[in-house]
């Protein structure tokens, strides 16, 4: 069962590592995998967190020559917002019990559902209408970022779709600030669930170097697989996973 449980993991992380290199929403097979290994829901969110890392960052190493100031905030600045949001939203699921985290995921996972099925449209619809400043950009990072601590599902799509509505940045410009944002705040978190020895390392590991050949696979098939294919197949899986969470925490 030990060897089934670690290969479970593996595949879990191929597929999410995929996922998270195609289109986003890696945690949608992730975590799901570790709860039905018989990890604690809060448990399994910091073990998955902590397993998809090595492909945030080496996405966000990629990307570094993209970065560019957003409505006039430099990087950095961003940066240390969103590892400070990072941080405070690890804390926050530390303390948070196992009963209500399961009451609280189905409406995350929704949350990321929508962000993924709507998010560039949204953005784009509210961009045309709405302009708002530097401000307002600062304290909606410091809330993605505690929101990529505490769960972060969708929370790329988040980023984007907020950025161009703030900034008037376009979508395909993006890219590399959002995957050095989303890299960050699962680095702040990876801290804080390792030190509070919230990481089940059994399974994070083979689910880590599943992920990391997930990204490498994912890549290549995103340049051969028609944009539609991989469109459907990830809200396909998102929506899944989130009819489950709700018959779970509420059937």
């Amino acid at each position: 069962m030990i060897l089934a449980d670690l290969a479970f993991a593996a595949g879990a992380g191929l597929i999410g590592g995929a996922m998270n290199a195609l289109a986003g929403g890696g945690t949608f097979a992730t975590m799901p995998t570790l709860i039905a290994l018989g990890l604690p829901s809060p448990i399994a969110n910091a073990t998955s967190n902590v397993a998809l890392q090595p492909g945030a960052m080496a996405s966000a190493w990629a990307y570094r020559d993209g970065l560019q100031p957003l409505s006039g905030l430099s990087i950095r600045l961003l940066t240390g917002i969103t590892f400070a949001g990072g941080v405070a939203g690890s804390l926050l699921l530390v303390a948070t019990p196992t009963r209500v985290f399961d009451v609280v995921i189905p409406w995350l996972l929704l949350l990321a559902t929508v962000a993924l099925a709507f998010g560039k449209r949204g953005a784009a619809a509210l961009a045309d209408r709405i302009s708002i400043g530097p401000k307002t950009l600062i304290g909606a990072q410091a809330l993605l970022g505690i929101y990529g601590g505490y769960f972060g599902g969708g929370v790329g799509l988040m980023m984007t779709a907020t950025w161009g509505l703030l900034s008037g940045a376009e979508p395909h410009r993006l890219a590399a600030p959002r995957t050095l944002m989303l890299a960050t705040a699962n680095a702040a978190a990876t801290i804080i669930f390792v030190a509070t020895g919230m990481v089940r390392w059994l399974l994070c590991l083979p689910m880590l170097a599943g992920a990391v050949a997930g990204g490498y696979l994912g890549a290549r098939l995103g340049r051969v697989l028609p944009p539609a294919v991989i469109r459907v197949w990830t809200l396909l899986v998102t929506a899944i996973t989130t009819a489950v969470f709700f018959w779970r925490a509420y059937g």
